[in-house]
């Protein structure tokens, strides 16, 4: 097989470590580094550029479609495989749309893991079999893609204040993981809340949830 450094993302320590003993049967593979959020991802691809990075779609501070979007900003050649509880058809379109080359199950990674990896360096997509179907019986119905366009479309980082005011994270702290000033963030999420039309935290919350910034 091919040669590959990757990263790990997951908020789960004993996932991680699953996925990093599988990962280290397959002579030529390194794992060169974990992240237990989607900031941190970020921060490591940044650092490592690494072959492949495998991220949670869940994770606090920076979910894996957004933490795809900033990877793939910062090194285009970085090949990304999400991992997820979830299987839905939308969900698949949105992890398409943000970049992501790969789609696996957290049922099916230890079965299919390695020949995942093995396909995005040898770039070429992969989903696990149930998320492949849906995707195959939506393209064959043409199913419309589900969208919320009765709300504006959020800037990246208005999505990602968005997703720590959900985890419920004040200003401040939002200020803090983001290297921006008090001021700043509260600027920031009074123009979200006045853009989404959203009357209090719990609508920014509902919103959050129903777009799969954070989980319910």
């Amino acid at each position: 097989m091919k040669p590959a450094r990757i990263i790990i993302a997951d908020d789960h320590e004993f996932v991680r470590r699953g996925l990093v003993a599988t990962l280290a049967e397959v002579r030529g593979w390194t794992v060169v580094a974990e992240a237990s959020n989607g900031r941190k991802a970020v921060d490591l691809v940044r650092e490592f550029h690494p072959d492949i990075a495998i991220l949670d779609l869940s994770m606090p501070e920076l979910n894996g479609l957004d933490a795809t979007r900033q990877i793939l900003e910062i090194d285009a050649v970085t090949r990304v495989l999400i991992l997820s509880a979830h299987e839905s058809e939308q969900l698949t379109r949105e992890v398409l749309k943000a970049g992501a080359q790969g789609y696996v199950l957290k049922s099916d990674a230890g079965r299919v893991l390695v020949t995942a990896v093995e396909a995005l360096l040898d770039g070429r997509p992969f989903f696990t079999s149930k998320i492949g179907q849906l995707v195959l019986d939506g393209y064959l119905r043409g199913a419309p893609v589900e969208t919320d366009s009765s709300m504006p479309a959020l800037s990246s980082r208005e999505r990602e204040i968005v997703q720590l005011l959900a985890e419920g994270r004040s200003n401040k702290e939002v200020a803090r993981v983001l290297g921006i000033s008090v001021k700043t963030a509260e600027t920031h999420r009074s123009n979200i809340m006045r853009k989404m039309e959203f009357g209090s935290l719990a609508d920014l919350i509902r919103f959050a949830v129903r777009n799969k910034i954070i989980d319910a």
